[in-house]
């Protein structure tokens, strides 16, 4: 097929699809990006807590934090790749009505994937710089360059996990930016893959494709910027 004709389809499949997803995408809002690292940190259906499946691999790596990680990562990139194979197998009708539906579940695993890796970085997932800090890692690398560079995002994650204090307008912002960038993705990524969805089983390969890829990307970015931070002891008070 003559990139002319590539071009053409996908012109034609954003005309089809703009419409719908865009009634669609409101449901991706702050409320909704807050709520997926909610639950994704506490768990949901059959995962466990991340802290507590993220402890899970440190035992079975033998207290080996860093290969724990990798594993957190592995495992991650397994359940977005079933996850982007389940809603990319229908046709082009199809996808108008999953298309959110594969961005929401995708913002969870990546959510519950880098609260593990923080969590054995020495990170406390109660502590909203953190939890700041974690959503702005699943825009990635790229895109938060940019949004810094742009000044709608602060700094990078590292950064904002151990800022000196809370600010709690930082809170929104942060919202806010991750709930757009969802947006776009699913009028932008999810139209792009649309013409291998005309085909039932190679839409089903595209998005098992680049929902793994992605949450690999995601993974391997929040394993370099969040550095081990050491775990704070207390020691007895003296009488």
């Amino acid at each position: 097929m003559s990139s002319r004709m590539k071009k053409g389809l996908a012109a034609q499949a954003a005309r089809q699809l703009a419409p719908r997803v865009g009634a669609l995408a409101p449901g991706l809002t702050e409320t909704f990006v807050r709520e997926a690292l909610q639950r994704a940190i506490n768990g949901v259906g059959p995962l466990p807590p991340a802290a507590d499946a993220a402890e899970e691999q440190l035992r079975e790596q033998r207290g080996d934090r860093d290969k724990a990680v990798r594993e957190v990562i592995e495992n991650h990139v397994f359940y977005a790749s079933v996850e982007g194979l389940l809603t990319n197998l229908g046709g082009l009708i199809t996808a108008t009505l999953v298309a959110p539906a594969n961005i929401a579940g995708l913002t969870l695993i990546q959510s519950r994937m880098v609260a593990g890796i923080v969590h054995l970085r020495g990170y406390d997932l109660d502590e909203p710089r953190v939890r700041n800090a974690i959503m702005v890692s699943l825009l990635g690398d790229d895109t938060v360059r940019k949004l810094i560079k742009a000044g709608k995002v602060p700094a990078p994650p590292m950064a904002l996990a151990t800022a000196p204090a809370h600010d709690p307008h930082l809170d929104r912002v942060v919202s806010g930016v991750l709930a757009g960038e969802l947006v776009s993705r699913v009028v932008g990524k999810r139209m792009a893959t649309t013409v291998g969805r005309r085909v039932p089983l190679v839409g089903g390969a595209v998005g098992m494709a680049t929902d793994g890829m992605s949450t690999w990307q995601v993974g391997r970015y929040a394993a370099r910027e969040f550095l081990v931070r050491p775990r704070v002891r207390v020691s007895p008070v003296s009488r």
